[in-house]
């Protein structure tokens, strides 16, 4: 799964919300297309409906213009399992909130975080799918 280079309107000041898609965790990153940097932002450790609550709290706080969800594959780039639930949170997301979404290629993105020594895996995970996001913007 590659990144395409994404169409967005021309406002530089878009923020985007990201998610690292997990059964057990997902992590949160916030950014900004104007910097092209992202942050992390905790994780959800909560299921079903109280996820979904938690990701509204961050929703309200930070008013994100755009979604962007990594989703797992095998390293080969093969789905599984987790792969349709990434992609089926994903939906959920843009179902809810009614904004435009991506889908990114998150392999290796929790490795990375852990030899930086993230404390949050999860949450640094995020962040690093959402840098990657904003790198492929034109």
């Amino acid at each position: 799964m590659s990144v395409p280079a994404v169409p967005l309107p021309a406002a530089n000041l878009q923020t985007f919300l990201a998610f690292d898609f997990g059964v057990k965790r997902t992590g949160v990153a916030t950014g900004d297309r104007l910097t092209g940097t992202a942050t992390a932002r905790g994780s959800i450790a909560a299921k079903g409906d109280a996820k979904f609550a938690a990701i509204g709290l961050k929703f309200r706080e930070w008013q994100p213009d755009v979604l962007v969800v990594g989703i797992p594959c095998h390293p080969g780039g093969a789905s599984h399992d987790n792969t349709v639930l990434g992609q089926k949170f994903a939906r959920q997301l843009r179902g809810r909130y009614g904004l435009k979404g991506f889908e990114v290629d998150e392999r290796y993105s929790t490795t990375e975080a852990l030899a930086g020594g993230a404390a949050d895996a999860d949450a640094a995970s995020a962040c690093i799918i959402l840098e990657q996001f904003l790198r492929s913007l034109p």
